[in-house]
């Protein structure tokens, strides 16, 4: 697995892979192309990430889109809900 945006973003493997086995979706994008993706978040070691994955059920493969940590300018506290 290339680790280039969990190095460029301080997100080890470690916490990747917990956001992912245990993290919460809270979006779905049903109409993304190629694949549907989702948006998933997780409080890993007081930090509060979300990954939207994609989905290729013809290869079954997860595909990372993209990893980060969330912040206050976009989503509410919850860190679940996008600021309007």
């Amino acid at each position: 697995m290339p680790l280039c945006a969990c190095l460029y973003r301080n997100i080890s493997k470690q916490e990747l892979m917990e956001l992912l086995e245990q993290g919460e979706i809270i979006e779905d994008y049903l109409d993304d192309f190629p694949y549907p993706s989702k948006l998933i978040f997780r409080l890993v070691n007081n930090r509060p990430l979300h990954a939207v994955v994609a989905w290729s059920k013809e290869n079954l493969t997860a595909i990372i889109v993209t990893l980060y940590e969330v912040d206050s300018e976009h989503f509410e506290p919850d860190f679940k809900t996008r600021k309007k």
